[in-house]
């Protein structure tokens, strides 16, 4: 048996984590077993035609470096190509409408599907069990089914927002798509329904008996191919054969004596370093925990860094990423300064090429070993396309582009967009202290950061630290989660600061977060989702 512990917004999935390590499996095994059953029971959250972000600390193997595998564009984009089809800018600034909708849902909204190839490759460095023994557990969730639960339900029925098409719509467009997911009279699942996959479970399959070069090389491949080709998707045969994930260095910043460890570019850990950077230059807990002097400056460290990722970050294969400045003590001083003097950074909506989706997951674990998982991943924005019968949704992620040529954010073949993922591990000296990441599209590195406030600053536990109130500054409007208090938003607008209270109590970035103390564990899972943390 190996010991250790896992955060994770879905229960099955941490009990397959469980399970793993029971068998003696080590961290990395268990969290590609964890990852692969939540492509199961959360399908549009994630998918093995998705893309994400890996940050592994195994001091078994001294190691520790990243595997990004952010969807790209696929090879026959043109810059150009939608640009004919604007309709008009969505109503919230982020994004545009196009003509058939064609960088919402359906085939042309489909980047590479690199998921699949990032597991196959970490577990085949790193871990101890076969993909064929570790996929069983989502093969048998696909065939047996799972119940659909609150969020997913409201993920289907969202209304639609700022000029966008519904979610239902991307479920039951596509027949091979709503078949799996809805009724025969189209109705979609209920909650408390089951949901069952037998066509992924017989991908799944045949993906343990033949290995993921099935899925990227074989016929499976050529399943996905002709599929594209018959629809208008434009992803080929040398798209899928070019799908293995890219290793990085950590990226490294420190903060209050205390040394973090996040992603590069196109991932958001650039702005965990910047944010964490200027903060450094506050009293944060003389000031008080979500005092109204703490979120004002707090968020308006949220906006400084926003404003250098739309206009400074983006795919370092096309965009040269000032690194160095951004994570610069000398920078975040002056930022720091202009935050003292009182100024409001003004957070500029033109476009930034499309909205990020909320619809993410995360595997945070580590085992006796102290080696350290943490991984997002995510469909992006799912884009509602299955291919009949191989059962799982493709990535909806071209929808981040922007359609109008010559700009930071505009389609060219073979690029990724920023995005927000940041699975980070905070070192005590040579020792990681605090393991965490999270979903929550551009909330994320705002749910991040403001966990490792809560614990580096605070002192509180992991558990305490992810179920604190949160608020987010990613545009000029305050938005704060509803257990923020109405006094400290009454004292924000008295100070100039438009303010928006959500209904729920727990948004922005939903965080799955593990502390480590004299050896021992202690979890935190967001209850926004079904998180679950689980020693064994």
């Amino acid at each position: 048996m190996t010991h250790g512990m896992i955060s994770a917004p879905q229960p099955e999935a941490v009990e397959t984590a469980i399970d793993i390590l029971s068998a003696g499996g080590n961290a990395v095994d268990a969290a590609i077993g964890c990852a692969l059953v939540q492509t199961a029971v959360d399908p549009q959250m994630c998918g093995i035609a998705g893309f994400g972000n890996i940050h592994l600390y195994l001091p078994e193997y001294n190691v520790h470096t990243t595997f990004d595998f952010h969807g790209r564009s696929p090879l026959q984009t043109r810059p150009d190509m939608w640009e004919h089809l604007i309709e008009h800018e969505a109503l919230d600034g982020w994004g545009f409408i196009l003509r058939g909708r064609v960088n919402e849902f359906g085939y042309g909204a489909v980047t590479t599907p690199r998921t699949l190839a990032a597991f196959a490759e970490v577990l085949a460095r790193y871990g101890t069990k076969s993909l064929a023994e570790l996929i069983q557990p989502a093969i048998a969730h696909c065939e047996e089914g799972v119940i659909v639960r609150p969020h997913m339900s409201e993920f289907w029925n969202l209304p639609p927002t700022a000029g966008r098409d519904p979610n239902i719509g991307m479920i039951n467009k596509h027949p091979a798509t709503r078949k799996i997911y809805c009724h025969n009279d189209g109705q979609v699942l209920g909650v408390g329904e089951l949901l069952r996959n037998p066509d992924m479970g017989n991908t799944l399959r045949r993906i343990a008996k033949h290995g993921v070069q099935d899925f990227y090389l074989g016929e499976i491949s050529d399943c996905i191919v002709a599929d594209m080709e018959a629809n208008g998707g434009l992803i080929g045969h040398e798209d899928l054969a070019t799908c293995g994930p890219e290793e990085n260095e950590p990226l490294w910043g420190t903060y209050r004596g205390k040394r973090i460890a996040t992603n590069q570019p196109p991932g958001g850990g650039v702005q965990l370093i910047e944010m964490l950077n200027i903060l450094e230059n506050f009293d944060l807990t003389a000031l008080g925990h979500n005092s109204p002097e703490y979120i004002r400056i707090v968020a308006e460290t949220m906006k400084i860094a926003t404003v250098d990722k739309d206009n400074k970050v983006g795919d370092p294969k096309f965009y040269d990423v000032p690194l160095t400045e951004l994570c610069s003590k000398e920078y975040a001083a002056k930022k720091a300064e202009q935050i003292k003097r009182g100024e409001k950074t003004d957070v500029v909506r033109v476009n930034n090429g499309g909205p990020e989706s909320k619809h993410t997951t995360q595997v945070t674990l580590v085992d006796e070993h102290c080696n350290c998982v943490t991984m997002t991943h995510t469909l992006g924005q799912p884009s509602g396309v299955v291919t009949d019968g191989l059962g799982f949704m493709y990535n909806g992620a071209m929808t981040v582009f922007d359609p109008r040529p010559g700009r930071s954010g505009s389609l060219a073949p073979g690029k990724a967009r920023f995005s927000a993922l940041s699975p980070t591990i905070v070192f005590k000296g040579d020792d990681p202290y605090l393991v965490l990441g999270a979903p929550g599209a551009t909330y994320i590195t705002m749910g991040n950061l403001q966990v490792m406030l809560n614990v580096l600053d605070f002192g509180m536990n992991a558990q305490e630290a992810v179920i604190a109130p949160r608020f987010a500054a990613t545009s000029n409007i305050l938005e704060l989660s509803n257990r923020i208090l109405r006094s400290t938003e009454k004292d924000l607008r008295d100070q100039g600061y438009p303010t928006h209270r959500h209904p729920v109590s727990y948004t922005f970035g939903w965080v799955h977060a593990i502390r480590i103390v004299d050896g021992k564990w202690d979890g935190g899972a967001d209850p926004a989702t079904d998180g679950m943390a689980m020693e064994v």
